[in-house]
């Protein structure tokens, strides 16, 4: 489908863009279009329209995009749906899917709520958050969420309840495959003490600077943590900190992360996974399962 067909759009639309400037790995191949809607309605317009595969991006911080890229619609989330409402008083807060995840951590804490402190360590959007059931420091995103707002394939916006969701770990599933999440109501716990939840915000952020290997690009985890285990301890025991392919390589500082440091192609990124992948299978028996999306056309 080209932009001559599309109908009028108030938001920006691109032809053929780099997904490297808008993923965290800093690699991979041009969308075919590229869309930042200027709000939901815009959104529906566009969705209702166009008739080949859509990929909603926030952050892009769980995502590979192949070097060949992508054949359908990117849709960015992020700097678009960004309203974030806090009733301090009853806990409940709207926020929107592009707002990113550790501004709703510091934002809860300064409203004195308890509940939200473990988005601090997700290094993404919220509609990257209830896509996947994103979670650290022991918390995930939906076990505080009441309900959503979304978008179906066809245009149609709808609120659901968070029962009409099936999540466990790193996953996430509702009514339909095709929905693109717009907002989440959150349900949190009020009156909590404003300076100890900043003060766990601010340890919990340090360690997580001290342990992981924050500001280089990466998706963060590339591995879910198998049953009983952690994904970081096995491959660490197969011996793969600082293991190359390319520009891709296992971090020294976690090897659950896998950074670009420089040019690394989304080749070397996916074969460099697939390779832990495999030798950690070979050593232990454990197959790791992969919390990135990989998506794509290869070059």
């Amino acid at each position: 489908m080209s932009l001559a067909t599309l109908p009028p759009l108030r938001g920006e639309l691109r032809e053929r863009e780099p997904m490297a400037g808008h993923v965290s790995w800093r690699a991979g191949g041009p969308a075919a279009l590229w869309f930042r809607p200027a709000d939901a309605e815009d959104l529906a317009t566009f969705l209702a329209a166009y008739e080949g595969e859509v990929l909603p991006v926030g952050l892009g911080s769980n995502l590979l995009v192949r070097d060949g890229g992508w054949p359908g619609a990117v849709i960015i989330l992020y700097d678009v749906f960004t309203t974030l409402d806090i009733d301090a008083q009853s806990g409940r807060v709207e926020t929107g899917a592009g707002v990113h995840c550790a501004t709703l951590a510091t934002q809860c804490a300064k409203a004195g709520l308890a509940g939200a402190t473990f988005f601090g360590g997700i290094p993404g959007s919220i509609g990257g958050a209830l896509a996947m059931n994103a979670g650290a420091w022991g918390g995930e995103t939906w076990e505080v969420v009441e309900g959503v707002e979304v978008l179906h394939r066809d245009g149609r916006r709808e609120r659901l309840d968070a029962q009409a969701f099936e999540t466990g770990y790193r996953h996430a599933r509702g009514p339909s495959e095709a929905l693109i999440y717009l907002a989440a109501t959150l349900a949190l716990r009020p009156g909590g003490d404003v300076p100890a939840l900043r003060t766990e915000l601010r340890e919990m952020l340090a360690e997580r600077r001290a342990k992981q290997p924050v500001g280089q690009p990466s998706c963060g985890s590339v591995f879910r943590n198998p049953e009983g285990d952690h994904a970081a301890a096995l491959i660490e025991r197969c011996g793969l900190k600082g293991h190359r392919i390319g520009e891709a390589e296992v971090s020294t500082k976690h090897a659950n992360f896998i950074l670009n440091r420089g040019a690394a192609r989304a080749a070397d990124i996916e074969a460099l996974l697939l390779e832990v992948q495999r030798r950690v299978a070979e050593s232990t028996g454990i197959r790791l399962q992969p919390e990135v999306r990989i998506v794509g056309e290869a070059a």
